[in-house]
């Protein structure tokens, strides 16, 4: 089957979908977007965490065929295009500056995720609240505590635009 879909601002088209592909494989391998990452298949470690229609879902767990039409932007999304190339969004760019990525197979997730945490919010999340907003994002690497500072980091300098 075909799908038609917008990923990150673009109308895309994937051809040859079969009925029982996801979202993801169609990002990764139809679309040539790896940021979302393809680890346990089964939702629940968030590293395919994409947005669908500005709601964060994972992507592992999205038949391609209910994407059709719809909204996605992925971590690649994120960034800003100018002319000098790509801007880290915000949140991309404290993940960087605060050491949390370590291997990177989890990143995505915690990035789009955080995102979604902080869209529309005037001050710094509590670590409870921080710690609920990931909880569905598992990371093997860092002990988690660099990724509360890449979080903490992000939202202080959210807040300090407003």
């Amino acid at each position: 089957m075909r799908i038609q879909l917008t990923v990150n601002g673009t109308e895309r088209t994937a051809d040859d979908v079969w009925e029982g592909e996801s979202l993801l494989y169609v990002l990764r391998e139809r679309l040539g977007l790896p940021g979302s990452k393809n680890a346990c298949e089964q939702g629940e470690c968030g590293s395919c965490t994409v947005y669908m229609d500005d709601v964060p879902v994972c992507s592992c767990l999205v038949a391609a065929g209910q994407a059709r039409g719809r909204e996605v932007r992925t971590v690649e999304g994120l960034a800003a295009n100018t002319a000098d190339g790509a801007e880290l969004d915000p949140v991309q760019q404290a993940f960087v500056e605060a050491g949390a990525v370590q291997c990177g197979f989890c990143t995505p997730g915690l990035i789009v995720q955080t995102h979604a945490l902080l869209a529309g919010r005037q001050d710094v999340p509590s670590d409870p609240e921080i710690r609920e907003a990931l909880a569905g994002n598992l990371c093997r690497c860092t002990g988690y505590e660099k990724i509360l500072d890449a979080v903490r980091l992000a939202a202080s300098r959210q807040e300090a635009r407003t």
